[in-house]
């Protein structure tokens, strides 16, 4: 999640988001970002510090206060070394001051992402698999995939779960922003292109009736 009040910076971000496959929602205010967490959860939220109805740092605090771990990368124009530290210290994960270059802004997402999940770096080899999320590059055995974007993100999810039981409402939300236009029957055809790509691996997309999808190793 983005809470931005700049419009043309926020149509920026989003778009290059977008561009390179991730979900992403828009919240201009502290107000419509307090109603998005409460409904949605997000794996990493970019925080202005300045907006309409408040103090960035308002949310970071409130959103600590209430145990909640979804990383937070802070961006404003402030560039004292205090601000930077008074961030961090209120649960910020990173810091980066504007005008910033959006190679840069996408790489910190991802080391943050990668700190999260406990990974020092962004290939992840298992079960027999070797996957590039950033590259979008799927390995089993002699074989290599180029995935589309939601079946990267949907192969990511799942990695980063092993074991654990997604809805198909769950994962909707992880693959598709408010102002997506589709349906849940997508989340089967996903599941199936993933599922013929690890056909040969130790990897396996159990479907549990009534309940979701859980990825099990052989």
């Amino acid at each position: 999640m983005l809470i931005e009040d700049n419009q043309d910076l926020a149509n920026a971000i989003c778009s290059r988001m977008r561009l390179n496959g991730h979900v992403i929602d828009h919240a201009v205010n502290l107000e419509d970002a307090a109603t998005f967490v409460a409904t949605d959860e997000y794996d990493l939220i970019l925080l202005d510090i300045m907006l309409p109805d408040g103090d960035g740092r308002t949310f970071l605090t409130e959103h600590r206060a209430q145990n909640l771990s979804t990383p937070v990368i802070v961006l404003t124009a402030r560039s004292q070394i205090s601000d930077r530290i008074d961030s961090l210290d209120l649960g910020a994960d990173d810091y980066v001051t504007k005008p910033f270059d959006y190679a840069e802004l996408e790489a910190r997402c991802r080391a943050v992402l990668r700190r999260k999940f406990g990974k020092a770096k962004s290939t992840i080899e298992t079960g027999g698999i070797i996957f590039d999320p950033v590259a979008g590059l799927l390995e089993v055995g002699d074989n290599a995939f180029t995935l589309r974007n939601r079946e990267l993100r949907l192969l990511e999810l799942f990695l980063n779960a092993p074991g654990q039981v997604f809805s198909k409402q769950k994962i909707f939300d992880r693959l598709y922003s408010y102002n997506d236009d589709a349906s849940e029957n997508a989340i089967e055809v996903y599941v199936g292109r993933l599922r013929k790509h690890l056909k040969e691996s130790d990897l396996k997309i159990t479907t549990l009736r009534g309940l979701g999808y859980r990825l099990d190793y052989d």
